[in-house]
């Protein structure tokens, strides 16, 4: 007997008249609850993807740099040209290194002045992270032949100096003898984080080391950036220990803790939700379960007389809550995955930037996290069902169940 072809004939049943609409209610539950997974789990990649590009955006996932006792942005120079640099060339899981000198100093205006960072870059540096959060104007370029002026500024910045792209603006350095720089304004960037916009301004390279007297082979820091960030505690643990000992590696999870330790507790946040949704839905498909076989009682009684066994009658019910689960999760990824596509697409939902550091609620699609949640709630409502289907399935009597009217 095709169990398959029996569990259809049984939802189809003229005598579900109860159990059709909670059925359908259901599917709905099964499907809203899977939308509620893959939103949970879309917004949690994404807002952790979008805040470690941000920090990374700088510069570097890990950075390299002087040992100082106090941390400061006027780090002791070293030569760019260490021995370890051919060893990171040939880990596959380093996209890019990059050279970097900083430098505090004061941006003055007529009417303003406002404390700053010079983050002076050369052609090493990627723009891949930070080219998305130019708001306008260009990414710096440079000549070999002669140091740039222009600048690249935050739009925090820009607004307290009210300047805008194509401004001259002057630039002092307390040291020394004091000096002071003219930059103009060739691009201005905004990435929603006040540790970066309320600071860092880039720069030629070169100006930091003719400001610092330094030779062209000087600078303050090398940033690495990775493909996986999930393999930069490991990388920054054999960077460290490969270095000299005048030079230390920090990741940006070491250098900016509290923001990681505020990204972590999304992930507790996260695992709540699917847990409490998961039970929710095996709840409810146990409900539906209890239903369907109530009325189904008295088929059920005649399909044993025929000769349809115990273990059969459990597969049986396994085959109708596997239909009811695959049509729950089929609704759950078009709704889900549509409404995550949506949001990444269009930015509809919007965030408040002073709070959340982005402007809109970012999603991250991937395909494992689509496979997962659909093994992981079919497997969880059917393993839920085995012991209800077992137990129910000893107790109906074949004589006893043709005997009950519903």
């Amino acid at each position: 007997m095709n169990l398959f072809a029996l569990s259809k004939a049984l939802l189809k049943s003229e005598q579900n008249n109860y159990s059709k609409p909670v059925v359908r209610i259901t599917i709905a539950g099964v499907a809203l609850g899977v939308t509620l997974m893959f939103l949970a789990l879309f917004v949690t990649a994404g807002y952790k993807k979008e805040i470690r590009n941000k920090m990374a955006s700088m510069g570097a996932h890990i950075r390299i740099s002087s040992v100082e006792q106090n941390y400061s942005f006027d780090l002791l120079p070293f030569d760019r040209n260490q021995p370890f640099i051919d060893g990171l060339l040939k880990n596959p899981h380093i996209k890019n290194i990059q050279f970097y000198a900083t430098k505090v100093g004061i941006l003055k205006t007529q009417n303003q002045v406002e404390g700053i960072v010079l983050n002076g870059i050369d052609s090493t540096f990627s723009w891949e992270l930070l080219r998305p959060h130019i708001i306008a104007g260009n990414p710096l370029i440079f000549n070999s032949d002669s140091v740039s002026n222009k600048i690249l500024i935050s739009k925090m910045l820009a607004s307290k100096l009210q300047l805008q792209t194509g401004d001259k603006v002057g630039a002092y350095f307390i040291q020394d003898p004091p000096r002071q720089r003219n930059f103009t304004i060739e691009g201005i960037y905004q990435t929603d984080l006040p540790e970066v916009d309320e600071r860092f301004v880039f720069a030629d390279l070169r100006h930091v080391q003719k400001l610092n007297d330094w030779r062209t082979e000087q600078v303050n820091g090398i940033g690495i950036l990775i493909d996986d960030f999930n393999h930069i505690d490991a990388l920054g643990q054999q960077l460290h220990n490969e270095i000299p000992f005048n030079l230390k590696a920090e990741t940006i999870k070491q250098i900016y803790p509290n923001i990681f330790e505020w990204l972590a507790l999304s992930d507790t946040n996260a695992i709540v939700l699917l847990m409490i949704t998961i039970i929710v839905c095996i709840i409810t498909m146990i409900s539906t379960f209890f239903i369907i076989v109530l009325e189904q009682t008295r088929n059920i009684g005649i399909l044993k007389t025929m000769g349809l066994n115990h273990k059969r009658i459990v597969k049986l019910f396994l085959v109708i809550a596997s239909k009811l689960i695959l049509r729950g999760l089929c609704w759950g990824n078009i709704v889900g995955l549509g409404t995550g596509i949506l949001q990444a697409t269009l930015h509809i939902v919007p965030l408040d930037p002073a709070t959340y550091y982005v402007s809109y609620i970012p999603i991250a699609i991937y395909p494992i996290t689509l496979l997962w949640v659909n093994l992981f709630v079919f497997s969880a409502c059917l393993f839920a069902l085995l012991l209800p289907a077992y137990y129910i399935s000893k107790r109906i009597s074949p004589i006893e169940a043709i005997r009950v009217e519903i």
